[in-house]
């Protein structure tokens, strides 16, 4: 045998030992090349071995002085042994973890590696034809005609965005003749989509009023969270779903806001809730109002639907224009990833509704002065999109047309899952919350376990709270939907117990489920309890009480 020494030389470097077979010449070196895939200088070792000469002397020893003078291999001996120290330089970055894949992604990915000709893709918030085909609105295609036409050219927006964009998104919104917009109370920035507006209102409470806690929905879409947390804002929940209604839980939402800290930014879905599609009354709106505002708290909305949910713009922005009318300053994030299909331009905007003109111009040039090192300034062609479609009579029209097509197909896909339910399910179960919620998502309230069971026995790819989302689903595949949702809900272990919440991990009172096989929930109250709050409970579950 030969051995191959790789001995500690310098910090920064890790050496080994191999034991090889006695080899000559040229297999010699491609075996320690192919062997030590760890030395940087593997490749010059092969490059080597074809065009060194070799010389074979008695007693099988090797001479090897051409490499010793390229340093690869700093000793030799004799009878058939080979010593050789080499390096092994190791990252500065070992210590980087793999991040986990992402929950919403990763079903897509999934659904992509399925052959099965009846899977359905549930997962990803984006809307489909009736064929199940991704939708380019024809408003969209007429509005980049006009922009090729017009020969506009690629070059840098300002920090806060285009102009007529800002103009035409504030004007949506509270309508164009709001008294805030006409005395310039509004504080306007372009942002990446919904998602970027929402982290650069984060940085800015985060700079403005330091240890503020921000409060969102116990369930909520999950990158609220993830904002929170890398804005250094620290988040609490309200309750928000109450799985034994099948509804709002509008008394522990209304308690919970209550129970906050004076002064705390509430997260609000403008319509649609995601992922519950359950949104509160105008009454309840109204009540809403009433205790932020005697908390003096600030309200913070995320409008990522308006016009998607119920086909109406107006309609989808009373939330937002309430709570303007009441004279109070909010925070307010928008999308148009959803109601124009621009999911790829990322375009949305952060509007600040302040008290006076001059407070909105000094809000509106520390969001500039956030957004200047984390992305200079935003991308050009999804505004100059909006903005040709809002500032033209005619393709504004065209828009609110489609629009309500949009929606409408999503509505006539909810009532015929619901029929199918109630035709197939004998149990005497009332699905009839599904016609309640609103908007492209419904929250089935199935949980992990039935979830995998939808996926792995009927293809059916959605996300582990039971969310789907039904601008994937077309009339023709409602019926084979609902034949796997009763089949999990009824035949697969529900196992669902429940646990009163406390204020060191939940921060408030209400019902955790956990994994388990039903009965009484275990007495520690472990790390993980939290996280299945929104992907255990289901609707209709009888929760233990402590």
């Amino acid at each position: 045998m030969t051995t191959c020494r790789l001995a500690k030389v310098t910090h920064g470097y890790e050496y080994e030992s191999y034991d090889i077979p006695r080899l000559s010449g040229r297999s010699l070196f491609v075996f320690i090349a192919l062997s030590i895939s760890r030395i940087e200088m593997a490749s010059t070792m092969l490059s080597l071995a074809s065009s060194l000469s070799f010389h074979d002397t008695h007693k099988g020893k090797i001479k090897l002085a051409s490499l010793e003078r390229s340093n690869l291999f700093l000793n030799t001996e004799s009878a058939g042994r080979v010593s050789m120290v080499a390096a092994v330089k190791t990252s500065r970055f070992d210590g980087v973890t793999m991040a986990p894949p992402d929950p919403i992604l990763g079903v897509s990915e999934a659904f992509k590696a399925s052959t099965n000709p009846m899977k359905l893709n549930l997962g990803v918030g984006a809307y489909r034809t009736e064929e199940l085909q991704p939708y380019v609105l024809n408003v969209v295609k007429k509005a980049e005609n006009l922009m090729l036409e017009r020969g506009e050219n690629k070059e840098y927006l300002p920090i806060e965005g285009l102009a007529a964009f800002n103009k035409a998104t504030a004007e949506l919104l509270f309508g164009a003749d709001n008294r805030v917009i006409k005395e310039q109370k509004v504080a306007t920035v372009q942002g990446l989509s919904g998602t970027g507006s929402l982290r650069l209102a984060a940085a800015f409470i985060e700079r403005y009023f330091p240890g503020a806690k921000a409060l969102i929905s116990s369930p909520t879409w999950g990158n609220h969270k993830n904002i929170f947390n890398d804005a250094g804002v620290p988040w609490s929940e309200y309750r928000y779903y109450d799985p034994k209604t099948v509804g709002l839980d509008f008394e522990g939402m209304i308690a919970d806001i209550k129970a906050a800290p004076e002064g705390s930014f509430i997260l609000l879905h403008g319509c649609a809730h995601n992922p519950t599609g359950i949104d509160p009354t105008p009454e309840q709106w109204e009540k809403i109002a009433d205790v932020i505002q005697e908390k003096n708290h600030i309200p913070f909305f995320d409008v990522a639907y308006q016009g998607f949910a119920s086909g109406s713009l107006d309609a989808d922005a009373a939330s937002v224009r309430l709570f303007v009318a009441r004279g109070m300053e909010l925070l307010v994030a928008q999308s148009y990833s959803k109601n124009l299909g621009l999911y790829a331009e990322r375009i949305g905007a952060i509007n600040v509704v302040l008290t006076s003109s001059d407070t909105a111009a000094r809000v509106k040039s520390q969001l500039k002065r956030l957004a200047r090192p984390m992305y200079s300034n935003p991308p050009i062609h999804g505004a100059k999109i909006v903005a040709n479609i809002v500032g033209d009579p005619t393709l504004f029209g065209e828009w609110k047309a489609e629009m309500e097509m949009m929606a409408g197909r999503i509505k006539n896909v909810r009532q015929k899952l619901y029929d199918s339910l109630c035709t197939k399910d004998k149990s005497g179960k009332d699905w009839s919350f599904i016609l309640k919620q609103i908007g492209m998502f419904s929250f089935t309230g199935l949980n992990t376990t039935q979830t995998e069971n939808m996926t792995k026995k009927w293809h059916v790819f959605m996300t582990k709270d039971g969310r789907i989302s039904l601008a994937g689903l077309n009339l023709a595949k409602c019926e084979y939907l609902s034949d796997a949702i009763i089949d999990s809900y009824h035949n697969v272990n529900r196992a669902i117990c429940g646990l009163r919440r406390t204020d060191t991990w939940l921060g408030g009172q209400g019902y955790l489920g956990l994994c388990g096989q039903g009965g009484p929930p275990p007495k520690k109250k472990k790390k993980h309890h939290r996280q299945h709050w929104e992907t255990v409970v289901s609707f209709g579950a009888k929760p233990w009480n402590r």
